[in-house]
Formats: C-alpha cells, structure tokens, sequence
C-alpha cells in the first residue's frame, strides 16, 4: 500500500498516511479539524539498479565533453589565433584610392 503525504492548509500540519489506492482522500485535519487536508505532490521512493537499464545498456560512456575530446589548450588555440589575426593584415595589400590618377 502506499504512503501519501497530506497537509492542512488552515493550520499547516503534516502527515503521511498508509492508504490504499481505492480509498478516498482524507479531506478533514486531524489537528484543527478544518475541512482543509488535501495530498501532496511528493518524489517516488524508488531507484532503478541492475542490469538492463539506461545507465547500463544505453548510457554513450565513450564521449566526454568538448573540451576534453579536443587535445589543443586554450593558450594553443590564442596563440595560433594571434599568429594568423597578425599574417592578416600584411598578406592583403593595401586599396588603391580611386581619387589618385
């Protein structure tokens, strides 16, 4: 049988009931008595573990991060970037200006 979890909101006791599914929802608050004892939303209490599921069979443990699958660091790659930003400008010759003649 499951255990849900109720709370008043006229006075905020909790509680957790064991019920069975097929009957009602407790609606009056043991505490106060107001007709304000309504379920709450609470995680399921299980934990999948063996063989045969995703973290086993189906998980791709192979790839790691970006980062890691590229073998360059970050001062390579700025250095390598600066060498080609400074090539740049004297590989392209200047633009004539139209005015000259």
């Amino acid at each position: 049988m499951p255990i849900y979890a109720y709370k008043c909101s006229a006075c905020g006791f909790a509680k957790d009931v064991l019920q069975k599914i097929s009957d009602a929802p407790l609606t009056q608050c043991p505490e106060c008595a107001a007709e304000a004892f309504s379920k709450q939303l609470t995680a399921p209490g299980f934990q999948l573990k063996g063989t045969g599921w995703y973290a086993t069979d189906f998980k791709n443990s192979g790839s790691g991060p970006a980062s890691a699958a590229n073998p360059e660091s970050k001062a390579d790659v700025k250095a390598s970037g600066d060498a080609a930003a400074a090539a740049a400008p004297a590989a392209a010759p200047a633009p004539a200006s139209a005015t000259e003649a």
